[in-house]
């Protein structure tokens, strides 16, 4: 159906302008009921979409601010891959203050969703040391000697408390701060796993010890040239992993 799914949030619902920065996704600004917010079209399943709006609303429940989905006028929270959420204001963060409030609001994240079930058809890091498929990772699609490599980084994280995890809190277009709030947006990496993976920030904002940081930088970029390969971001992160 597309975009023509949109009349399910109301007769009065129109795309403004196309918005820059998803990859998997066809993202707009939307007016309805005279406020803006912000559409989202995508191929994910109905499983796949159901688990993401679910932890927004826990989220937002909970009293963290993230872009909740609005519902349809007979209450679904998307239809035929199109979801309609809630638009946050801020900008980004630049300073190293800046980065230690994102990693506070990472941290309560993780407290939030301790025990929290696996996003469907996705796997952990550490799933990834006895599998070779979860979602967008494809282990047999990389040089062996790469997976070996990328194993050996995760095997340090095996035996960690696991939760949700943002999955790609360090690139500053996915934060939107202002003076009193930190919210976290474009959650289409979001899965269950060890919190490490989300506290390499700039400046090491999360406070890791030397040991700490050096475990999660090389389970992250592991994580990162598994999920993106095999496109050049991805082989630049692959050669930051360490030969075993």
């Amino acid at each position: 159906m597309g975009w023509e799914a949109l009349w399910q949030w109301g007769e009065d619902v129109v795309r403004v302008e196309p918005l820059t920065g998803g990859v998997a996704n066809d993202v707009w600004s939307i007016r309805i009921r005279g406020q803006i917010a912000v559409g989202r079209l995508g191929s994910r399943p109905d499983a796949d979409l159901s688990w993401e709006t679910e932890l927004l609303r826990h989220l937002d429940r909970a009293g963290m601010t993230v872009p909740v989905p609005i519902p349809t006028t007979d209450g679904r929270l998307f239809v035929d891959g199109l979801v309609v959420m809630k638009y946050m204001e801020g900008r980004p963060p630049e300073t190293e203050s800046d980065w230690r409030r994102v990693a506070d609001t990472l941290r309560e994240l993780h407290r939030l969703t301790q025990g929290w079930p696996q996003r469907p058809g996705w796997k952990s890091s550490t799933d990834l040391l006895h599998v070779e498929t979860g979602t967008r990772v494809n282990l047999a699609a990389m040089p062996r000697e790469g997976v070996i490599r990328c194993r050996a980084a995760w095997a340090r994280l095996v035996g960690r408390q696991t939760c949700v995890v943002h999955g790609n809190p360090s690139n500053p277009s996915n934060i939107r701060m202002t003076a009193d709030r930190v919210a976290l947006i474009d959650w289409d990496e979001s899965h269950v796993d060890v919190p490490d993976l989300d506290l390499v920030l700039p400046d090491n904002a999360a406070d890791l010890d030397d040991s700490a940081y050096d475990i999660a930088s090389q389970a992250s970029a592991a994580w990162e040239a598994a999920v993106c390969w095999r496109d050049e971001y991805a082989i630049k992160r692959l050669a930051e992993v360490r030969a075993v």
